[in-house]
């Protein structure tokens, strides 16, 4: 199912950039960031958050709580990240 309300944040070298809940879809309603540079940026997924508030009994302290994923963008500044998720596992890739 798509994960409606999971809290996603974007760093770069000079902090947090934006902080955004996904939509309906899991999807933010935009992009996080207009015209970001070539960097290396992380985004931090609130899934123990997420995964509470959708009624999963988690363990304490659960076994994924932010989940960061770091990646570099070259000169284009455009990539899709999406994140599979389940309480114990997770998968991302590079969208289209």
């Amino acid at each position: 199912l798509p994960a409606a309300g999971l809290r996603v944040e974007l760093w770069g070298d000079a902090g947090r950039i934006a902080d955004r809940l996904t939509n309906a879809d899991g999807r933010c309603d935009g992009p996080l960031v207009e015209g970001a540079g070539a960097g290396v940026y992380e985004l931090r997924f609130h899934a123990g958050d997420y995964l509470r508030g959708a009624g999963v009994v988690l363990a304490d302290p659960p076994f994924l709580d932010v989940i960061p994923i770091r990646f570099g963008l070259g000169a284009a500044g455009h990539a899709h990240v999406p994140l599979l998720l389940s309480p114990y596992g997770y998968s991302t890739y590079r969208g289209s």
